[in-house]
Order: C-alpha cells, then structure tokens, then sequence
C-alpha cells in the first residue's frame, strides 16, 4: 500500500496575496479551533477541529455579514493509511451573497463521533444519515441516526476503503429472520 500524502494547505496570515475576508473573520471569531484555510479562484475551505464546529455553523448562518443559509451537502472522504484518517465535509451556500464555503473536519480512525449540525440547518438530517449509512460517522445529537440507503442489518459501512467487497450480508425478507431456509437451500 502508498503512502497517502496529506494535501497542503496555507495558513492564508502568510500567503503572498491577502486573506480573503470571510476566512479572516472566522479565524478571529474561533482563533485556534480554525486549523488551516485556503482560498483559490473563489473556493474557500476552512479546516475546523470538531468542538468547534457547531458554533461555526451558528455564526456563519445567523451572522448577517455572511448569510450562509443553505447547507448543500454533508459527506465524508476516507484518506485509509492517513492519520487522521477521515475528514467531514460540509459545503455551504449564501444565497444572499452568492458565496460558498467549504467547512472541513479531520477525525481519527478511532474517534469518529461529531456533533450534529440538525440543530443549526434541518436539512442536515438526512445528509448525515447518509454519511453514517456509508462511512460509519457518528453525528452525536442527531434525532434519528439510522441508515438510509442500505436495510438494518446490513454490516459495515460499504464506502470505507477498507470495507471487504467480497464480504456476504445477512438474508433480508420473507422468513429470513426467522431462520427459515431461503428459496436456493430449499432447492437443494
């Protein structure tokens, strides 16, 4: 297996060409829980370490200078063979400003548990279902963490990188809970 290099981020404070304003305001508001930033062509990413998450999403909603009132999509992406291995990504819209924010978060293989951001944007609620469904993240605080695409006694969570494509999941439907014999045992 390759080693897995951790993408580079600048801290914007020592770039060449000024910090974009919304990045600076929030690392004045959250100082050191802001981990890095970068900028692009208008592509903002803030790296947040997660206790500070949800009051990041308060302010970045209900401060009127930024406006992101819409949360577009929750996600995750597994960097296996990095520490930390995971990050929760969550891509945010200001209607009023036409602005995009992209907020991310490292969490440890062994340490997948972050607050719910329901409270904050309710459209969340199946988002991070989706993400628990498929990379077993743990949004803590969430009314109904259930799996969304894939039935209840599915094992495992099928976009990790480590999960085994090969691996058999328990019979689903009339009489397989009941241990009765599926259709091709019955033909045997």
């Amino acid at each position: 297996m390759s080693d897995v290099e951790e993408p580079t981020v600048e801290s914007g404070a020592e770039s060449e060409t000024p910090e974009d304003p919304l990045l600076r305001r929030l690392r004045e508001k959250l100082g050191e829980a802001v981990v890095s930033t970068h900028e692009f062509r208008g592509d903002r990413t803030a790296i947040l370490d997660r206790g500070s998450l949800l009051e990041a999403c308060t302010w970045l909603r209900d401060d009127p200078e930024n406006a992101f009132d819409l949360l577009m999509d929750v996600t995750a992406v597994d960097y296996l063979g990095r520490k930390p291995r995971f990050e929760v990504v969550y891509h945010l819209y200001s209607v009023e400003k036409n602005a995009r924010l992209r907020i991310k978060v490292p969490l440890e293989e062994d340490d997948v548990k972050i607050p719910s951001v329901v409270p904050v944007w309710i459209g969340a609620n199946w988002l991070e279902r989706e993400t628990w469904d498929l990379y077993g993240i743990e949004f803590e605080g969430h009314p109904e963490l259930k799996r969304i695409y894939l039935y209840e006694e599915f094992e495992g969570h099928p976009l990790r990188k480590d999960y085994p494509k090969e691996q058999r999941q328990p019979l689903i439907g009339p009489g397989a809970r009941n241990g009765a014999a599926t259709d091709a045992e019955s033909a045997e």
